[in-house]
């Protein structure tokens, strides 16, 4: 006999609930042709539904989900440090990374909190960091043989700066503690920890 869903293709069971030939390829685990296993997950959808709006009591003993998978890449940053800190703050030290005298402003609250002042510190070393590459490398090209090899970076260097700016300035926005691979260690070195 054929499978009801391949034609010419023989069967190899029968489905154990409509009871239709089936091929070893429709067979499932369980013994359900794919219709039955799609009749079965969609109704189990619609149980699921009805729950929800209350129209079906929650079925008893019913198991829990397994655990998520243990994840072994860097921990997720999370704005646990910001909470605190008003929203107004927390746009001026945003703002600060790509305009950095407002992280100067900012630094003026003599009653900022420990995140704020990382912040800020962190954008104003940032920034002049940049302006301090920019100058090397601007030193460095004016050296007649060496400074063919630094040339090519030179028109890079400022919309690199804006683009991480702003990247550094969302993320902050959005509450997080923004970390910069060298700068932050340099600055939680100098800051007391508050």
């Amino acid at each position: 006999m054929d499978c009801y869903y391949h034609n010419a293709v023989p069967s190899v069971s029968l489905c154990s609930d409509c009871k239709e030939h089936i091929c070893a390829t429709c067979r499932g685990d369980d013994g359900m042709c794919p219709g039955c296993r799609l009749a079965q997950k969609i109704d189990a959808a619609s149980r699921v539904q009805r729950e929800l709006h209350g129209e079906v009591p929650p079925r008893p003993n019913r198991q829990a989900a397994p655990p998520p998978p243990p994840s072994y890449g860097p921990p997720q940053q999370r704005p646990t440090a910001s909470i605190a800190v008003r929203t107004e703050t927390r746009a001026l030290i945003a703002l600060g990374y790509p305009f950095w005298p407002l992280a100067l402003i900012a630094l003026l609250d003599s009653k900022a909190s420990g995140f704020v002042k990382k912040q800020a510190w962190q954008s104003l070393a940032f920034n002049f960091g940049m302006y301090g590459f920019g100058f090397v490398l601007h030193a460095i090209s004016a050296i007649p043989v060496l400074g063919w090899s630094a040339w090519p970076l030179l028109p890079f260097v400022v919309p690199f700066a804006f683009v991480a700016n702003v990247i550094y300035g969302f993320k902050t926005w959005q509450g997080e503690d923004v970390r910069i691979p060298i700068i932050t260690d340099l600055v939680e070195e100098r800051l007391p920890a508050a």
